[in-house]
C-alpha cells in the first residue's frame, strides 16, 4: 500500500531517537497505545482495509484507496498515526467470511456513549437474522430515538465486524447502508435472510410469528421462528396483538426488549 498512510507518524517518530529503526519506533508507539496498525483483508463485498490496536478493530472500509482510508480514519477516529501490519488480528478473516464476528474485539473509545450503545445492540443480532431500527432504540432504552439510531449506525466505524447491515426498515426492506443498499441486500441474502418474505409479511400487516405449541412469539427471522411448522405458525400484527393472545416474547430474539 502507499506510504501516504505513514506520513502522519513521521514527526512523532523523530522524537524517539535517531538510533532506532522505524520498526522499533512503531513497536514502542504500539506498546504505548499511540498508534494503530492497518492491513488489507477480504470480505464478502470486496477487499477492505482495517485499522486495529491492542483494544481491537477501530476502523474498516471497503473499496477505498490508502489516502481515502487515512482521511476517513482521521475524521472518525482522530489523528492517531497508522502503520502497516504484517497480518490481520487472529480470527478476523474467518469471522468476516462467516459473519460470526461476535468474538472479535472492537475499539470504540473515540465514539459517544449513545453510539456505543447502538453498536453494542446491533452486535447482538445473529447471522441470518435482522431487526428493525426501532428494536435497537427500544433495546438501549431510547424507544423514541429511531432516527438517531439510524444516524449512529450510518457512522459505524467497523461495519461487517459490527453487523449494522442486519438492522432493517420496519417494512422489511433493507434500507440504507454505509456501503450502499445493493451491498446490504447482497450480504443479507448470502447470510440467509429472505428479504422477499419479510416484505410480503409486512404487506399483510404481520410483524411477528408465534407458535401455538410453545406459546412464544418471535421476529420472523429468529431461528426459533424458522422452526415453526406451517400448521402451528400464527401470524401476529404486533407485540400487543401477541400478548393479547397470550403469547410470551422469545428470549432469544427479544421482540419486546427488556430495556423497553
Amino acid at each position: 500500500m502507499s506510504s501516504e498512510l505513514d506520513e502522519p507518524v513521521l514527526g512523532g517518530l523523530r522524537n524517539l531517537g535517531g538510533h532506532m529503526s522505524q520498526e522499533q519506533r512503531f513497536g514502542i508507539l504500539s506498546a504505548l497505545d499511540l498508534v494503530d496498525e492497518y492491513v488489507s483483508v477480504p470480505t464478502a463485498i470486496g477487499d477492505a482495509i482495517v485499522a486495529f490496536n491492542q483494544h481491537g478493530i477501530s476502523y474498516l472500509r471497503v473499496a477505498t484507496t490508502p489516502a481515502q482510508f487515512a482521511a476517513g480514519y482521521a475524521r472518525q477516529i482522530g489523528p492517531r498515526p497508522l502503520t502497516p501490519a504484517r497480518r490481520p488480528p487472529p480470527g478476523l478473516v474467518t469471522a468476516l467470511r462467516t459473519g460470526r464476528t461476535g468474538r472479535i474485539r472492537v475499539d470504540l473509545r473515540s465514539h459517544a456513549p449513545f453510539q456505543r450503545d447502538v453498536l453494542a445492540a446491533a452486535r447482538e443480532i445473529p447471522v441470518g437474522e435482522v431487526r428493525p431500527y426501532r428494536w435497537i432504540a427500544a433495546a438501549i432504552g431510547r424507544p423514541n430515538a429511531t432516527r438517531a439510531v439510524g444516524t449512529a449506525l450510518g457512522h459505524n466505524p467497523v461495519p461487517l465486524v459490527i453487523p449494522c447491515h442486519r438492522v432493517v426498515r420496519s417494512d422489511g426492506k433493507p434500507g440504507g447502508y454505509v456501503f450502499g443498499a445493493v451491498s446490504k441486500e447482497g450480504i443479507l441474502r448470502r447470510e440467509g435472510v429472505d428479504i422477499d418474505y419479510l416484505v410480503a409479511l409486512h404487506r399483510r400487516g404481520v410483524g411477528y410469528i408465534g407458535s401455538d405449541t410453545t406459546g412464544v412469539f418471535c421476529h420472523p427471522t429468529c431461528h426459533n421462528a424458522r422452526r415453526i411448522t406451517d400448521e402451528h405458525r400464527v401470524l401476529l400484527r404486533d407485540a400487543m396483538h401477541a400478548q393479547n393472545r397470550h403469547f410470551r416474547p422469545c428470549r432469544a430474539c427479544r421482540p419486546v426488549p427488556s430495556a423497553a
